[in-house]
Parts: C-alpha cells; sequence; structure tokens
C-alpha cells in the first residue's frame, strides 16, 4: 500500500512540474509575441495605444475649445450687430461749422479776446 501512495506521489510531483514548465514556456511565447509584435507596428510608422489615446485626448480639448470660441465669436458678432442697429437709430451728431480761425464751434457764439490791444471780437 505505501508503494502505491509513494507511486501516487510521485506522479502528482511530476504532473506538477509538468504544468510549471508548460506555463514557463506560455509566457516566454506570449513575451516572444509581443516583443515581435511591437517591432512590427514600430517599423510600419503605427502608433501603440497610449499614443492614439494621448492624441485622441488632445483632439477632443481642441474641438471643445473650438466650438466654446465658435460660441463666443456668434455672441460678439451678434452684440455689433445690436450695436450697430442702435447706432443707425440715432440722429447724426450736429455739423460743426468751421470759422476763418480754424477751430469748430458748433453753434454757438464765439468770443475771442486778442491780448495784444485788448480788442473784443464777437462771431455770430
Amino acid at each position: 500500500m505505501q508503494t502505491r501512495s509513494r507511486l501516487f506521489d510521485d506522479f502528482a510531483r511530476m504532473a506538477s512540474g509538468a504544468f510549471s514548465a508548460v506555463a514557463g514556456v506560455h509566457t516566454e511565447i506570449e513575451q516572444l509575441i509581443n516583443q515581435r509584435l511591437e517591432r512590427f507596428l514600430a517599423g510600419h510608422n503605427l502608433v501603440t495605444r497610449e499614443e492614439f489615446d494621448a492624441v485622441e485626448a488632445i483632439a477632443t480639448k481642441v474641438l471643445n475649445e473650438q466650438n466654446a470660441l465658435k460660441d463666443r465669436l456668434a455672441e460678439l458678432e451678434s452684440q455689433l450687430r445690436n450695436l450697430r442697429m442702435t447706432d443707425l437709430k440715432r440722429k447724426p451728431p450736429a455739423k460743426l461749422h468751421r470759422h476763418r480761425w480754424g477751430f469748430d464751434c458748433g453753434r454757438r457764439n464765439v468770443e475771442l479776446k486778442v491780448q495784444s490791444n485788448g480788442a473784443t471780437l464777437k462771431d455770430e
């Protein structure tokens, strides 16, 4: 009976060792395939998933900013349009009259005192 027990123990140890070896071979094969795949992708100007995700995040951010700027531009254009409409509704400013002395005096009477002889000129 004891020999049978030993036989099963030996068989169990052998099977355990075989499974460990198969697991090790599986890991090595997986690493080898990953290395070859990375080399292939690098040689054909393809990007990794991390690089793709980073560029996608940047593109999303830029599109959001662009949409925000479009909205802001539309708002500013409408404000400008409203300002122009209110300017058109206003009366134009009164014309300024230019007198022979070379300055604008509007529609008011202007008095000019000459300092050299104290004479006063009135313009109406």
